[in-house]
């Protein structure tokens, strides 16, 4: 087995890249002991000082890190560029806040002081995926350095240029040896390296299954984790609602990334009344969509980032028309490339694939409702429960339904998406913990109670 980087466009592999030896992990292992005992030491500012060194460089070499996600996994290279640029906004935002996030909280108590204090843990493995592949890197990483942890990458084996490009721009902002390190790993040897006692801590970022079995192995060495898992987030239209502003920015959500994001819009919970009107404005947003190379200038819908995954949304499209879906709409693609047509799919039953399950790829799912209760009863109904967009104008009932909707992110009038501002995270099968925030930075720290007599 070797990481491969491959063209989705073009189907061409380019580049591959070997697995790690068990000599190589040993030695990454050992750099990461090593490296934690005088990256503890250091200051936050001198932290903040590489974290701002790496950002101007993300910013300064944008334009070919947008070039290189588009060649590598399919993503535009306008919104490839835009990702590198929100990444160092990231690296910003933890080396400006870090100090103020984790400075001593006082306590009161029966002794003279009591306080708690936050300390680093150590090394933490980070398992990441190919979707955003710069962006899910940094909105861990800038955190976990500035606490004063190291760390060792295991990128998605479809996306190891990405992951030689963090490294070298992680080196060149002039990280010491040891703190941020890129290691090619298997599943097998994953699992190996989360058990090592030389692991303090494992965030990962994917698919419900991986984080199933990357729980599985890391709870049972009692390491403390962060699971940001998939979603089937609900998108819901109010008759009160902008109807014309919904559909644009719902169905920019549903595409974005090609339709590849754990909180794109997917199921769109559309009042009764609306339902006409939304449907003809989402076929002429969909059919307006440019599909093409993502390299090319205005190209708006790009590949999926893998044949496979291509085939596999092809086969639940399949098997929801076969379950009583209707198929309201769908694009035209290229003939060569692993595209899949912009979709709408309606008459969705509660129980079919469409309404259960998470669709990876740029096809939008119309459910009707006509009440509070009954909407609320559809958003609630996958076992996901990572974003939720709730469009209306009424204040009461945002008040009403925000409580009630499973998940861990409600944006009203607006697309769910990650700031570095806001902590981000899910619930239900979508995961636990939380990235970015304040809430981010204390994920991998030992939260110690002081107290003095």
């Amino acid at each position: 087995m070797k990481y491969q980087s491959k063209n989705p466009t073009t189907e061409e592999v380019y580049q591959q890249f070997e697995i790690a030896t068990a000599e190589e992990v040993e030695r990454a292992l050992n750099a990461g002991v090593e490296a934690f005992k005088s990256w503890r030491q250091t200051s936050f500012a001198e932290r903040a000082t590489l974290m701002n060194k790496v950002a101007d460089l993300l910013e300064s070499k944008a334009k070919q890190l947008g070039e290189q996600m588009a060649r590598e996994m399919g993503k535009t290279k306008a919104e490839g560029e835009g990702e590198a640029k929100k990444c160092a906004w990231v690296c910003r935002y933890y080396a400006e806040n870090a100090e103020s996030f984790l400075q001593q909280v006082p306590h009161t108590s029966d002794g003279s002081e009591a306080y708690v204090r936050f300390d680093p843990i150590g090394a933490v493995l980070s398992i990441m995926p190919w979707n955003f592949p710069y962006w899910q890197v940094f909105r861990y990483a800038a955190p976990t350095l500035m606490a004063g942890n190291v760390t060792i990458l295991k990128h998605a084996p479809n996306s190891p240029e990405a992951a030689e490009c963090i490294a070298d721009l992680m080196n060149e902002a002039g990280f010491p040896q040891g703190v941020f390190q890129n290691l090619r790993l298997t599943n097998e040897q994953a699992a190996e390296v989360i058990q090592d006692s030389r692991i303090a801590g494992v965030t990962l970022t994917g698919s419900t299954g991986a984080g199933q079995a990357v729980a599985s192995v890391g709870g049972k060495s009692l390491k403390p984790m962060v699971m940001e898992l998939g979603g089937s987030d609900p998108f819901i239209i109010f008759p009160d609602a902008d109807l014309e502003k919904a559909v644009e920015k719902g169905m920019f959500s549903r595409c974005l990334n090609n339709g590849q994001s754990c909180i794109a819009a997917k199921r769109f919970l559309v009042h009764e009344s609306l339902v006409d009107e939304f449907t003809q404005r989402c076929q002429e947003y969909l059919g307006s969509l440019r599909v093409g190379d993502p390299l090319a200038d205005g190209t708006q819908l790009g590949p999926l980032a893998r044949q496979d995954l291509r085939d596999q949304l092809k086969e639940q499209v399949q098997r929801s028309v076969d379950a009583g879906a209707t198929l309201a709409f769908q694009g035209q693609v290229p003939d060569k490339g692993y595209f899949y047509p912009p979709s709408l799919l309606k008459d969705v039953g509660p129980e079919n694939p469409a309404a259960q399950e998470e669709f990876f790829g740029p096809v939008a799912i119309l459910l009707p409702f006509s009440t509070e209760d009954d909407m609320l009863a559809i958003a609630n109904s996958t076992t996901f429960g990572l974003g939720a967009s709730l469009w209306t104008q009424d204040k009461d009932r945002m008040e009403r339904l925000i409580p009630r909707i499973n998940a861990g992110n409600v944006f009203v009038n607006g697309f769910v998406k990650s700031d570095p501002r806001l902590p981000f995270g899910g619930t239900k099968m979508s995961g636990f913990g939380r990235e970015l925030g304040r809430e981010g930075i204390l994920a991998f720290v030992n939260a110690k109670t002081v107290w003095i007599a």
